[in-house]
């Protein structure tokens, strides 16, 4: 209990930091829901893309928050994406950004595919800085650069399909080819961040190679919307116990 309570001490942002980083927060997330609603309303883009697009830009922000300025800022960052994400929910069908996010192929229950992958994601965010604070960066990078590659390569390329478990009747598939995209964008990732973290380049490719491999099983075993949970905790807790903090 004293830990958690620790915990929530030093991620709640101070009022300074809400007032300093929180406009610039809501530009940043505004922006990144005018890219993904301009893609899907006035060029046609399908919503599998503009949702990753979204999704990419989301997480590699929140990784480079957390990298810049800590704990707190990263989660004021997430409340102010969660705020712009249930307005868009709560506008509904029409709704540029809403159209952007929410598949048709997971109607009758679009809303639900929004909402269970952002609470998920918020829970999965927690979760990896409470127990793998150092690197809960990582989580974000192959989460937002693996499952941002693995759903559009399996919608395009995908020919190895398998069925995974899902929520309120919706059928889902994963592909072979999806799966290996999300290896190599979250292999990608991982090494990036963790060069850019000052970890050495050889070090940093080998662990970068073992946070997309684990990332990309459990992503492929993941119920359908859970993956935001749980391939940062698996990329996260992974980089964890290599890089031995």
């Amino acid at each position: 209990m004293n830990g958690i309570l620790s915990f929530l001490e030093r991620a709640i942002p101070a009022p300074r930091m809400i007032l300093t980083l929180g406009p610039l927060f809501l530009a940043a997330v505004l922006a990144a829901g005018a890219l993904a609603a301009y893609l899907r309303v006035s060029v046609g883009m399908r919503t599998p893309y503009t949702r990753k697009v979204f999704h990419f830009v989301i997480f590699t922000l929140a990784s480079a928050v957390q990298l810049w300025r800590g704990l707190p800022a990263v989660m004021l960052f997430g409340a102010v994406t969660a705020s712009v994400v249930l307005y868009a929910v709560l506008r509904g069908d029409g709704h540029p950004l809403y159209e952007a996010m929410a598949r048709p192929s997971d109607a009758p229950h679009r809303s639900l595919f929004v909402l269970v992958p952002l609470a998920t994601t918020a829970l999965g965010g927690v979760l990896a800085n409470l127990f793998f604070g150092p690197t809960a960066f990582l989580g974000y990078l192959v989460g937002g650069w693996g499952d941002a590659v693995g759903e559009p390569v399996g919608t395009r390329w995908g020919r190895h399909r398998y069925s995974v478990p899902s929520l309120a009747g919706v059928s889902a598939t994963r592909s072979l080819e999806g799966s290996a995209a999300v290896f190599v964008a979250g292999t990608l990732a991982a090494s990036l961040g963790l060069a850019f973290a000052g970890i050495p380049p050889g070090k940093a490719l080998a662990v970068g190679c073992c946070c997309g491999a684990v990332g990309a099983v459990v992503e492929a075993v993941s119920h359908h919307g859970t993956d935001n949970l749980t391939i940062q905790l698996a990329a996260a807790g992974t980089a964890y116990f290599l890089l031995a903090f």
